[in-house]
């Protein structure tokens, strides 16, 4: 009996061994979930424990050769490092994304690309060893890795993505291994081999810096987020600044941009809102849409001419900037362009023809506009909210007034109309919104006109209209009636008033001779002129004044 007992005990003893060795590769695959593609597995998502994790090389017999796209991110648990076999050769976008305690990562020997935001967000991530065998590191592949304090690229690296190491403020240098092919590195910033481009600056360089002469281009998120830079020389070999190069650069006070600049790119100060003053060199063609958008502090830019147009949102926030002189080589202002800047006046130049949707919007102190001669378009919005705003004139050239152009302007109280009534959008005159009750009322507007000109009646846009009392008459230099006709040059003299006007004529401007063609009695404030000799001189030149 006692020898059956014992021989039963010394069974149960030895197959418990057994049933451990059967089951516990089963437990360490059920942390992994995956999926199988030509006989390689990829890890697809983790329901391990956390802590210290190790991805296995092998599962069910078939080589482990990637980790997938957020496998480790949506994980509950709290993952505080990581080892990675040699049998894995990829990193998927966003693998290891805002893992936030993970501090250690060991990087197998075999893997050979870390795609964009690998290891984004991983807070904690205080070192990692890149290993030879990786030849791409994607965009943004560590972005706001905030405690990373240095990183070494080795010479196997072909390929860095834009914002690799973006908004690593702990950063203090990116070295590049003496012998890769493709990328340098010089004071602990990142180039291309020939430092020709200036690829990225680590997050944690602080006071001044002074791009390198060699450099033609400034990459995309060059600088993006370091917050420590004071001021930025960008030398004279400069041609380009890239997409959101100096974004977020909070530090920066001071930028001199190099006069070989020909293109700003968008975002590409947007938010440094220590930047006072900049003054963009007359090569600049083109600046890109919320170049500096959010520059708080700014009080002074010089735009050259060599700009032909104010992109979107350029200035938008700018809420220091009291001036902008707008040179005559702009013919468009684009939507939003100096939304909330704290212009007090403007001079719209006669080269521009069309104003963006919102391109003044909320500029609560704009008290002067001067709007030229060749706009024909104000978008929605154009002066939505401009408080300071009490009077402006419309030229002739003006055909098209879009929605809410001028809406919640709510001391504007003139409007004068050099030309015929254009288009007109809805809620245009808008004012204010009592408090209570919640209704629009209309702005304090007159809208005035010139006699002569079309398309007016006892009101515009639900504000009543006045014929426009000039101190002297004019002349309506537009429209069908204006210019050669059959057998006569002709045009509308406007003055609010019935008093006679004589019009005079003069063959030659550099020495004039004025002789009296005709008298003009007006009738309502404007009468029609003719000449039908003018085919008899050369040249022909009018003139008008009152008796």
């Amino acid at each position: 009996m006692a020898t059956r007992l014992g021989s039963t005990c010394a069974t149960r003893l030895l197959l418990l061994p057994l049933l451990l060795l059967l089951t516990l590769p089963a437990v360490v695959q059920a942390q992994f979930i995956y999926t199988t593609n030509n006989g390689t597995i990829t890890i697809a998502g983790y329901g391990g424990p956390g802590g210290d994790v190790t991805i296995p090389d092998t599962i069910i017999g078939l080589p482990v050769t990637s980790i997938g796209e957020r496998a480790f991110y949506s994980t509950s648990v709290i993952v505080t490092s990581v080892t990675i076999p040699n049998s894995v050769t990829n990193i998927a976008d966003s693998a290891f994304y805002a893992c936030q305690y993970l501090t250690n990562v060991t990087l197998g020997n075999g893997v050979a690309s870390i795609q964009q935001n690998a290891f984004g967000n991983c807070t904690s991530l205080t070192s990692i060893a890149i290993p030879n065998s990786v030849t791409s590191i994607g965009d943004s592949a560590f972005w706001n890795c905030s405690a990373l304090t240095s990183i070494t690229i080795p010479d196997s690296v072909t390929s860095v993505g834009s914002g690799a190491f973006e908004f690593c403020t702990s950063l203090t240098a990116i070295t590049v291994d003496a012998r890769n092919a493709c990328y340098s590195s010089m004071d602990g910033v990142l180039f291309n081999k020939s430092q020709t481009t200036l690829v990225e600056c680590p997050g944690a360089k602080v006071g001044h810096y002074i791009v390198p002469g060699s450099v033609t281009n400034i990459g995309d998120y060059a600088f993006y987020e370091c917050f420590g830079l004071t001021s930025i020389t960008i030398a004279n070999s400069v041609i380009g600044i890239g997409y959101s190069g100096f974004q977020y650069c909070w530090g920066l006070t001071n930028v001199t941009i190099g006069n070989s600049v020909t293109s700003i790119g968008s975002l590409a100060f947007l938010a440094c809102s220590g930047l006072t003053s900049v003054t963009i060199p007359n090569t600049v063609t083109n600046i890109g849409g919320m170049a500096f958008y959010g520059c708080t502090r700014l009080t002074s830019v010089t735009i050259p001419n060599s700009i032909t147009s104010i992109g979107f949102e350029v200035f938008y926030g700018c809420y220091n900037l009291p001036t902008v002189t707008i040179p005559n080589s702009i013919t468009s202002i684009g939507d939003y362009a100096f939304w909330e800047c704290g212009l007090t006046t403007v001079t719209i130049p006669n080269s521009v023809t069309s104003i963006g949707d919102s391109a003044f919007d909320s500029c609560y102190s704009l008290a002067s506009v001067a709007i030229g001669t060749k706009v024909t378009s104000i978008g929605v919005g154009a002066f939505y909210h401009c408080d300071s705003l009490t009077s402006l004139t419309i030229p002739a050239s003006v055909t098209n007034i879009e929605n809410n152009a001028f809406i919640f302007c709510g001391n504007l109280t003139r409007v004068f109309f050099q030309g015929n009534a254009p288009s007109l959008g809805q809620d245009v005159f808008v004012g204010v919104l009592p408090f209570p009750p919640h209704e629009s009322v209309p702005d304090p507007v007159t809208i005035y006109y010139l006699p002569g000109t079309t398309g007016w009646d006892t009101t515009f846009g639900d504000r009543p209209t006045a014929p426009w009392y000039l101190p002297n008459p004019v002349i309506l230099d537009f429209g069908p009636s204006f210019g050669v006709q059959t057998n006569r040059f002709g045009f509308i003299i406007s003055w609010a008033t019935n008093v006679p006007v004589i019009v005079e004529a003069s063959t030659n401007l550099a020495n004039p001779t004025w002789s009296p063609v005709s008298t003009n009695t007006l009738t309502s404030g404007m009468s029609y002129f003719s000449d039908p000799q003018w085919t008899n001189y050369p040249a022909r030149f009018y003139r008008i004044r009152s008796p």
